[in-house]
């Protein structure tokens, strides 16, 4: 008799574990920076509606245009540095032309807050390094309170 040919071995699974973290964990590490980065835009989007809100109700409690402005403004940094909101960059715009209407009419004031959120410490490839988030409210100027026009 002679004896049955050797049949090559196979050397198992050895390694393919390694291969398998390789390629998922840097997967993981993007979804979990892209969740991140969702939740960061939420939250500050959230924030951005409270400041806008803010601005709009401290400017339509004052007398002028140009104090409108300025209360709008500081209301709204106020509001981003009580939020704890970091912003890159801020911008208020105020339209008081609600402050034009004469006395006894109902006016309006509306005021555009936009927040820059800085996203480049994510460090994911192909995304923005930053986004800006814009939110607009209007407040009703007392149709009784006296105003001026400057």
């Amino acid at each position: 008799m002679t004896p049955a040919p050797r049949e090559p071995r196979l050397h198992g699974d050895q390694g393919s574990e390694a291969i398998q973290a390789a390629i998922v964990t840097p997967l993981l590490i993007a979804f979990l920076c892209l969740a991140i980065a969702a939740g960061r835009l939420a939250v500050a989007g959230g924030k951005a509606d409270a400041a806008a809100e803010d601005a709009a109700r401290a400017a339509s409690l004052q007398r002028t245009q140009l104090a409108a402005e300025s209360a709008a403004a500081d209301a709204a940094t106020r509001s981003f540095a009580d939020q704890g909101v970091r912003c890159a960059s801020t911008d208020v715009n105020v339209d008081a032309s609600g402050f034009t209407v004469p006395v006894g009419q109902v006016g309006y004031v509306t005021v555009t807050v936009r927040c820059t959120v800085d996203l480049s410490d994510l460090l994911l490839p192909g995304a923005p390094g930053s986004r800006t988030l814009t939110s607009t409210f209007t407040s009703v100027v007392d149709a009784f309170r006296a105003r001026q026009d400057t």
